[in-house]
């Protein structure tokens, strides 16, 4: 089934309360574009920074964010996959991106798997695992357009997860991810467009945008790409909403043309 699938790149700052704001302002201009499903960046409420991850996490579901997605997935009457937020429980921090359905109900919680630890002298360093904790399941939503996987950021360098969602019915991998100025230019999109000629999906993933003068600068670039491993749009740094059909036919052309898989789907690949 074709539906159009909205990306949110916003500006994430110090204020939690105009973070929430600009998302809402994406939301709202990409149902205005006819957006059934809407995904948010990753951290979409919180600088992206060790130092302020316990200060912003929420125990959910009573925090004001959790309820704000809930309001927004309601009022719009849209599948919200909420970027994600640090989330508190009990003595552990998490990465977490919260999915929502049209009727405000949850319909699932991705906690990152992979956490993003990175040493690159004289560029970044940078230690996820010295606040967060990793989730330990793969997340599937289903929905009336068919079955959505939900990864965060770091999460995309693990090929054999995307496999998995892929031979499990997902047609749509989403990805909320905030990739800096490093690794962004020089992985992204490479990783972003080899997941989907992988498993013959469509990839979608929303970044912040840029800031300069934030704690961590990420690269933006947000993007959606088909089966085919075109990119079908992208953002450039700043604040965008962007809007792209999501095309059941262009799935099956790709596995038709290119019967790739077919063959992830034997025995072998099990």
């Amino acid at each position: 089934m074709d539906y159009k699938l909205a990306v949110i790149q916003h500006k994430v700052g110090f204020d939690k309360k105009e973070n929430m704001e600009r998302a809402a302002r994406g939301i709202r201009e990409g149902v205005e574009k006819g957006a059934q499903i809407v995904v948010l960046p990753e951290m979409f409420n919180c600088p992206y920074a060790n130092d302020y991850f316990p200060e912003y996490a929420e125990s959910y579901p009573r925090g004001e964010t959790y309820r704000f997605l809930q309001r927004q997935a309601t009022e719009h009457g849209i599948y919200l996959v909420g970027g994600s937020v640090p989330e508190k429980e009990g003595e552990s921090l998490y990465n977490t991106s919260f999915v929502f359905g049209p009727d405000g109900s949850l319909l699932g919680r991705h906690r990152k798997m992979h956490l993003f630890d990175i040493n690159v002298p004289g560029k970044i360093y940078f230690k996820e695992s010295d606040t967060l904790s990793p989730g330990e399941k793969i997340t599937l939503i289903d929905t009336e357009f068919g079955k959505i996987g939900v990864a965060i950021c770091y999460d995309v360098r693990f090929p054999e997860m995307f496999r998995v969602m892929a031979l499990k019915g997902v047609r749509l991998v989403v990805i909320p991810g905030a990739f800096n100025m490093t690794t962004g230019p020089a992985h992204w999109e490479l990783l972003l467009r080899a997941r989907a000629v992988d498993n013959q999906i469509y990839v979608a993933a929303a970044s912040p945008s840029r800031d300069t003068a934030g704690v961590y600068t990420a690269w933006g670039h947000s993007m959606i790409v088909d089966p085919w491993g075109e990119v079908v749009v992208e953002a450039g740094s700043g604040e965008e909403v962007l809007v792209a059909d999501i095309e059941s036919a262009q799935i099956e052309r790709v596995r038709q043309r290119l019967p790739v898989y077919k063959h992830l789907k034997q025995e072998l690949y099990k």
